[in-house]
């Protein structure tokens, strides 16, 4: 007899490991997420038409409620026309009575008949029509346009954070030559800055000025601090560096939704929305949620800021001839950030450098 063989197995399944079942469940979740935001945003529509269709009809029963008021004031004063018509008539007639008596006795009924019945509740007032209406749907629309623009970034975000692979973090370039790979350039948002900034250099320099600048109001603008935000969110990957004239000054990442009111808990660093490197003369303190640490390292006029979103990571560098790791900070951001400056000194500034 041939000796007994073992039957052949195929290698053991490992699940979504495969690739093909991987590709299966990400085409599984990618539809099911487009069915249902797409139900979303249908109900979102609906409701926006039933609020359309109901604006209209009271639009339209409140013009048909005046419609008839102004129709039945109308046949009033039509009515008091005819009236006084007719007055006028009888007055003439009296007029030309030569027989005192009969004057003096036809006198008291035509004097009872001058009171009108309607005149006295006719009342002149400025029209105002529907105006009021429309100003206060435009106010709607501006509230909706303004809730999509910031919520699309945080939308969008989601969709970028989605992981399939799962790979391992990218190391922390070692080198400028490897930062400068995720360089980005920005702008400074002239509605986010103090009064007391002066923005230049195409919105990419700021200077602490002696007198407030003809700024606009803006909710956005902070008021309590003399700083300013960018006008770019950041997101993924990001590096950047700024130049320091003088110093006192604070480089810094913060959440959009930083206070921007008086007092100093808006100040970069003095709360738990933002994280700033302050920049001295003679030292570096690093701040979060109002604590600061003390920093050595080299003193330079140059400081580069790497960003790494998904991984949670802030690194601060001194950029000089070579660059030295100042603070690094790993945490785990829940909303996309800014970059912000702080001034603290009389005719300090800082730049976004660009990268080259």
């Amino acid at each position: 007899m041939f000796p007994c063989s073992l039957p052949f197995r195929p290698p053991a399944d490992d699940g979504c490991n495969q690739p093909e079942q991987q590709l299966e469940a990400i085409h599984r979740s990618a539809d099911k997420t487009v069915e249902h935001s797409q139900k979303i945003f249908n109900e979102l529509i609906r409701l926006l038409q039933k609020r359309s269709s109901d604006v209209k009809q009271q639009i339209r029963s409140q013009q048909e409620a005046e419609g008839s008021r102004v129709k039945e004031l109308q046949e009033k004063l039509e009515q008091e026309i005819t009236e006084l018509k007719r007055k006028d008539a009888e007055l003439k007639q009296i007029s030309h009575t030569e027989d005192h008596s009969q004057f003096l006795h036809s006198c008291p009924s035509v004097a009872a008949l001058s009171e009108s019945p309607h005149s006295s509740s006719i009342k002149i007032r400025l029209l105002r029509h529907f105006e009021d209406v429309t100003a206060a749907v435009s106010e709607l629309r501006d509230k909706l346009q303004d809730i999509l623009t910031e919520e699309w970034t945080n939308i969008s975000l989601r969709v970028t954070e989605v992981d399939v692979l799962l790979p391992q973090p990218e190391p922390e370039p070692t080198s400028r030559a490897g930062f400068l790979r995720y360089s980005c350039e920005m702008t400074l948002d002239p509605n986010t800055a103090h009064r007391e900034l002066l923005l230049s250099e195409g919105n990419r320099k700021v200077t602490f000025m002696d007198q407030p600048q003809s700024y606009s109001h803006h909710p956005d603008r902070f008021t309590g601090c003399s700083q300013v935000l960018s006008r770019e969110s950041l997101t993924g990957r990001c590096y950047w560096e700024v130049e320091m004239g003088g110093g006192g000054v604070g480089v810094a990442v913060a959440y959009k939704n930083i206070s921007r009111g008086g007092g100093s808990e808006c100040g970069f660093g003095c709360n738990d929305k933002s994280w700033s490197l302050h920049c001295y003369l003679d030292c570096y303190t690093f701040w979060y949620n109002n604590i600061s640490t003390s920093i050595s390292g080299p003193l330079s006029s140059r400081v580069g800021v790497y960003l790494d979103h998904r991984a949670g990571i802030l690194s601060f560098y001194s950029v000089s001839g070579t660059m030295t790791l100042l603070h690094r900070v790993q945490t785990t951001f829940t909303q996309p950030l800014c970059a912000g400056i702080k001034l603290y000194y009389s005719r300090s500034s800082a730049e976004l450098c660009k990268m080259e």
